[in-house]
């Protein structure tokens, strides 16, 4: 019997196959390890930071704004003369977990080792295979736009000192196997907390006001994940939070700004176990102590009842008249940790800009929010963010025209 000639098809099909499987093991790691690598890269949003506008993933030259100055991602992919295939495992784990690079000079925490330093080496070693399997980019990295002395590397020493604590994570053994995947995933490779919370005059994270919301770079403000009601998770259920890290929204709110891309480029990728996991975690933080709603003055209130006023007449249409929205489709206002944070940023960014929710497998619309910056002046849109953030039960600091036009100018920049 004459056995069939295989297809050309085939045939090239089982020799790339076999050339990628070289190229793994000259790499010295197996297919699992390059996968919990990709899995891990994910968990930590490395795409978002190391990929700039219209360019190679993983190559670097995002501008990460702070408040002293930009700081660029670098290259990550494997090219030996600008990326770190020149770079060993330990050389890499130096990095991940103490802040150093391979010639022996600071990072900056502008790339997140505080939390990174929790890792475990093994998932380190992970996350360095993966990435060495990555197509090299041959880009060169750029100098951090800093001025003295911060331009010089070496007065991270001092605040390295001052700030942070390297280690890696340490379990509770009074919590459960789940908690415990939450708490590893949200304060090590997810690195939660450089975005929620609050940072000094140095930029170092306040370790009283862990996980209670902050500012990051151009006019956004990261919402509380603490217990808290009004500006944190103290409403959501651990569904909700599920719900929201898969798609991008929920019936409470709507991802906007920097966390669509969170949302696009990681947490839509993790497991539901491990999404889970972070939602046990995060239920069990306490709310903040002490925190006390200010009384509207008689101007407050005028400034609300002229906002109610443009509210009916521009966002009844998808948000409705109770701010309840559509649930699934218009984030309600009403009830919206978000929309009540102490920092009104977030709410006149997207008044001004507008705004796309994130477009997921399981949500693949991204319906998109008008910018309305060109139709409202500064004292209206102050008014209108004021009554959103203090109408159907809110309660949220006032904001003035002054504000809004710092950040309206802000915002043109970018």
């Amino acid at each position: 019997m004459r056995m069939p000639r295989p297809s050309l098809l085939l045939i090239t099909s089982i020799c790339l196959l076999l050339t990628c499987l070289v190229s793994i093991n000259a790499r010295g790691a197996d297919y699992t390890t390059i996968e919990r690598g990709r899995y891990l890269v994910e968990a930590g949003d490395c795409a978002s930071c190391h990929t700039a506008p219209g360019g190679q993933p993983f190559a670097g030259g995002l501008a990460v704004s702070t408040p002293f100055g930009n700081i660029y991602s670098s290259n990550i992919t494997p090219d030996r003369t600008t990326g770190i295939g020149n770079w060993s495992e330990q050389d890499f784990y130096n990095a991940m977990h103490s802040g150093m690079r391979r010639d022996g000079k600071h990072l900056y925490p502008a790339f997140p080792y505080l939390w990174f330093s929790k890792i475990a080496p093994d998932d380190v070693r992970a996350i360095k295979a993966f990435l060495d399997a990555l197509p090299a980019v041959r880009q060169d990295n750029r100098a951090p736009s800093l001025p003295w002395p911060l331009s010089a590397r070496g007065v991270m020493s001092v605040w390295n000192t001052l700030y942070f604590d390297e280690g890696s994570f340490i379990p509770n053994p009074a919590k459960s196997a789940q908690w415990n995947r939450g708490a590893y995933l949200v304060e090590g490779a997810g690195h939660c907390g450089a975005c929620h919370t609050a940072t000094n005059m140095l930029g170092a994270p306040k370790a009283d006001k862990r996980l209670a919301g902050g500012e990051f770079g151009q006019h956004w403000y990261a919402s509380g994940l603490t217990g808290n009601l009004r500006d944190g998770l103290g409403g959501w259920s651990a569904n909700d939070i599920v719900e929201y890290l898969k798609t991008g929204s929920n019936a409470r709110s709507a991802a906007a700004g920097p966390m669509t891309d969170v949302i696009k480029n990681s947490t839509r990728f993790l497991s539901d176990g491990d999404l889970q996991a972070m939602a046990e975690y995060l239920k069990d933080m306490p709310a903040e102590k002490g925190k006390s709603d200010a009384p509207l003055s008689e101007k407050d209130k005028r400034a609300l009842s002229h906002g109610q006023a443009l509210y009916f007449d521009n966002c009844t249409a998808c948000h409705l008249a109770g701010g309840t929205g559509l649930a699934n489709t218009f984030p309600p206002l009403a009830n919206n940790s978000a929309v009540q944070s102490p920092l009104a940023d977030s709410v006149i960014h997207i008044i001004l800009s507008g705004g796309k929710e994130a477009v997921t497998s399981s949500k693949p619309t991204g319906l998109a929010m008008p910018a309305f910056g060109w139709k409202f002046d500064n004292a209206d849109l102050a008014d209108l963010a004021n009554y959103v953030r203090n109408a159907w039960g809110n309660r949220a600091p006032m904001v003035d025209e002054e504000e809004v036009a710092t950040l309206r100018k802000d915002v043109a920049r970018h």
